[in-house]
């Protein structure tokens, strides 16, 4: 792995039950003839008519999904626009917020992979679904087929992505590089941005990402700019985080993360009242449980406990399903279900073993009163240098329960270093946790150091 990023001279509901159909024949996409439920020739036509089938609505991404349609059943060249068609649902489920879409974007890469085996553009497009599906090791597969079978720059992109939400850091260092020597521009400067903040490079990444700013695709825009304006409030340039999320909304009006990313600064700065209406909005477009969370605590920071604990009975009622990570993390911190918050912790890790889910892990089996079996997830979470308030939090209070109050004390005060990143009850939780640990030193009982 090359220590630093060279730059020569992020490709990151609709209620719909499709169809999971076994591999099919080279057939055309459409036929009179009447075929058998069960044969190849009528799942290639059930996928086709997936895909394909009448779309409705009126936004930018709607009519690029329509005008790919009618091209795909008319023009010659089918394959191609039912690429291109596929890559408009992505465009659609990153705006909307709706998975249902990368489902339609996978059976337009399977009804391509059905009629001509093996195309680098379905591999690529189905490779990107199922990462966004979180079914990393399917999705490493092909990402692996096609460096070895093409080599082109987003083929190393898309292997990466799923390296690295694995927890292997340098082999995903090691595709981004690649990605950008053949393709240099803002989604693997994007990229290269995010592995710079997970190594503890917070101004590389705030160098890096400046550039993936300058996308011309309205969305990778305004995620470049939310994702910047995180790294800029970590930084305590609130003013310019600020200035970046107003950036993120002009590009994309209503853009949930831009409005969840506001919701925190506002937070942090003890603007309670004034964080409800974004966050709720946010919630509102994207009710994943960090969304709900983090609206949960504006609310109950701003005296509206009845509303606060409606918004957590939705987050405990989809949480399981809509990102077991972060509800397993949010129970834990909570202190409920805490045997559901391991299982889901569990299963997490046999998923993607990244920093994140070590860090839900210690924190979980913490919460369990297990500091001893926490220590170790704590420790590899910590390993890459990544500088994280809540991972310094975690730490400190996992150090602190086994008696290595030095090393608590360490990691506290590196969480409130950089604690505008936290929300107010872990702020509320790292203030007491710093004091309690001060009052036990003032009384003498860390005289002997922290234990072996």
């Amino acid at each position: 792995m090359r220590a630093v990023f060279s730059l020569p001279g992020i490709i990151s509901l609709v209620t719909l039950t499709l169809l999971l159909l076994p591999g099919c024949q080279n057939e055309p996409l459409s036929t009179t003839a009447p075929v058998s439920k069960n044969s190849p020739k009528a799942n290639l036509a059930a996928r086709c008519a997936i895909a394909l089938s009448p779309h409705l609505g009126s936004g930018r991404s709607d009519r690029e999904i329509i005008r790919q349609q009618q091209y795909a059943r008319q023009a010659e060249d089918q394959l191609l626009h039912l690429e291109k068609l596929g890559w408009a649902f992505v465009a659609k489920a990153r705006r909307s917020f709706d998975p249902g879409y990368y489902r339609l974007a996978e059976q337009a890469a399977l009804c391509i992979e059905n009629k001509q085996p093996d195309t680098p553009g379905a591999l690529l497009l189905r490779g990107h679904v199922l990462h966004q599906l979180h079914q990393f090791k399917r999705a490493e597969i092909l990402a692996r087929k096609l460096v070895n079978q093409r080599g082109h720059g987003f083929d190393y992109g898309l292997l990466g992505d799923v390296l690295l939400e694995q927890g292997m850091l340098a082999e995903a260092s090691e595709a981004y590089q690649q990605m950008i020597d053949q393709r240099p521009g803002p989604q693997a400067y994007g990229r290269a941005a995010e592995v710079r903040w997970l190594k503890g490079d917070l101004s590389g990444a705030i160098e890096l990402m400046r550039l993936s700013t300058a996308s011309r695709d309205p969305e990778s825009g305004a995620w470049a700019h939310t994702r910047l304006a995180l790294f800029e409030q970590q930084a305590d340039h609130t003013d310019k985080a600020l200035a970046h999320l107003s950036a993120a909304l002009a590009l994309l009006p209503d853009y949930a993360p831009a409005l969840l990313a506001r919701g925190r600064i506002l937070l942090a700065e003890g603007k309670f009242n004034e964080a409800v209406s974004p966050l709720e909005r946010a919630a509102q477009l994207n009710p994943l449980p960090e969304y709900l969370w983090v609206l949960s605590e504006a609310l109950s920071a701003s005296g509206k406990a009845d509303q606060a604990a409606f918004v957590e009975s939705q987050l405990m009622k989809h949480g399981p399903m809509e990102d077991p990570r972060t509800y397993a993390l949010y129970l834990a911190s909570t202190r409920q279900k805490l045997a559901t918050a391991l299982r889901l912790a569990k299963e997490e890790l046999k998923a993607r073993e990244d920093i994140f889910s070590l860090q839900t892990m210690a924190w979980t089996l913490f919460a369990l009163g297990r500091p001893q079996e926490a220590r170790p997830f704590s420790e590899r979470a910590l390993a890459e240098g990544t500088r994280d308030a809540r991972l310094f939090y975690h730490a400190g209070r996992i150090a602190a329960a086994l008696g290595r109050d030095k090393e608590a004390g360490r990691w506290l005060k590196k969480a409130a270093v950089i604690q505008q990143m936290l929300l107010p009850s872990e702020r509320k939780q790292l203030s007491e946790a710093s004091a309690a640990l001060g009052s036990q030193k003032h009384a003498g009982i860390d005289s002997a150091g922290d234990k072996p």
